[in-house]
């Protein structure tokens, strides 16, 4: 896992999916693009923030200090990569 300082480019609307691990069978999902500071051209990041921290409203440039944990996934042959986000404070608002 790795903890960053990163501006939000673009929030998604938070919607609900099942989810077995949830108590409730229903779990909260937003996605989001982070981006790094610094120039133009720095690296982005879309990821999934689920549970409590999805019902948060984030703004274009707001900045936001996160807990990224990365996970790949085989299917078919090919991987497929997972940002999550599994903790998320706002810094700007």
């Amino acid at each position: 896992m790795e903890t960053r300082i990163l501006k939000v480019v673009k929030s998604g609307e938070m919607f609900s999916v099942k989810s077995e691990k949830s108590e409730t069978g229903v779990l909260n999902k937003r996605s989001l693009v982070l981006k790094e500071l610094g120039g133009k051209y720095e690296n982005e990041y879309a990821v999934s923030v689920l549970g409590n921290a999805a019902s948060l409203v984030f703004n274009e440039n707001d900045l936001v200090v996160v807990t990224l944990r990365f996970q790949t996934k085989e299917y078919n042959g090919q991987v497929f990569q997972d940002i999550t986000v599994t903790d998320i404070y706002p810094l700007s608002r």
